[in-house]
């Protein structure tokens, strides 16, 4: 059984996707409609950069899932790739869940950017800048994370700190109020966690000081229409199915306060009997995590016109 799964932010890069674009017809396709439906040039900008706009979250967010779609897209036309017949689930670590659904026909891609704008600009807004931080504990797991958050949550005289991902392999990404994560640094090294580092991130993510982001994806969420998947989604807040258009539009919402899910995701799409793992469009992050987390099963990325002829049913 194969899932299909898809990239969050930091994975993108200056040259995403412009080699597919260049290649093929259906890869230029895909970035055509989202460069319309932003009413903004983002392949350019994805194809030459700078970096630092290609990274401003409002630009990264829809950028990445432009790049996974158009991988989708040529991988049906030159490979034969039929999602109903040949792929069991789909999932998306963040912004990916909305690459997820849009490959899975429960969103347009048009919308898809559209609302990827919104919350790139709602996340950022979410939280003075400077005012929240993100710190990712290495060679951990959920349970010990989670104690350290609390600690640092009390040890700052209650400021924010929440698990933000639980990626897997050993990885759990914290999230809140600077103070808080940076008391949480603390904790993590008198407590023998291997590695503890901030992250150069623009906001704190995934966490509850971006309640009016969530607000935010609330109101537009209500507005778009939302198909039920055409294959089975794991959704990042329940690490299980979901395929009601509301239950999807609610794990939306959620998604924007609450934790990642990813090692609880590919255990439970591993033990609902998938064993190939395909990572579409930029970077090979999720691939090295599904490898940690499922080792059994073959996991690949696929982002460029060579990977796409290595590519086999």
């Amino acid at each position: 059984m194969r899932a299909l799964i898809f990239p969050g932010q930091g994975s993108q890069a200056v040259g995403m996707a412009r080699d597919l674009a260049e290649a093929f017809p259906q890869a230029r396709a895909v970035l055509d409609e989202v460069d319309s439906a932003l009413s903004q040039p983002l392949s350019r900008l994805m194809f030459e950069g700078p970096a630092e706009e290609l990274t401003l979250t409002a630009n990264a967010q829809p950028a990445l899932m432009a790049a996974s779609l158009a991988v989708l897209r040529v991988l049906e036309a030159e490979r034969g790739l039929d999602l109903a017949r040949d792929v069991a689930c789909v999932a998306g670590h963040s912004l990916g869940e909305y690459a997820a659904l849009a490959a899975a026909g429960s969103l347009s891609v048009a919308d898809a950017a559209r609302l990827l704008r919104l919350r790139g600009e709602a996340m950022q807004a979410a939280v003075a800048p400077g005012a929240g931080a993100m710190a990712a504990l290495i060679g951990t797991d959920l349970e010990a994370a989670r104690a350290i958050a609390e600690a640092a949550a009390l040890e700052s005289g209650g400021g924010v700190c929440d698990v933000a991902n639980d990626n897997g392999g050993g990885q759990v990404v914290l999230s809140g109020d600077r103070p808080a994560v940076e008391c949480a640094l603390g904790i993590a090294t008198g407590r023998g966690i291997k590695r503890a580092v901030m992250l150069n991130v623009s906001a704190p993510f995934h966490c509850r000081l971006m309640a009016p982001a969530a607000e935010a994806m609330a109101r537009a969420l209500a507005a778009v229409a939302l198909n039920a998947p055409r294959v089975t989604l794991y959704a990042n807040v329940t690490a299980a199915p979901v395929s009601e258009p509301e239950a999807i539009r609610a794990a939306l919402v959620a998604q924007v306060t609450g934790t990642v899910r990813w090692r609880e995701s590919v255990a439970a799409m591993a033990a609902s009997g998938v064993d190939r793992f395909h990572e579409l469009g930029a970077g090979k992050v999720l691939t090295g995590l599904v490898k940690r987390i499922a080792p059994q099963a073959t996991a690949t990325a696929i982002g460029t016109p060579a990977d796409v002829a290595a590519f086999a049913l």
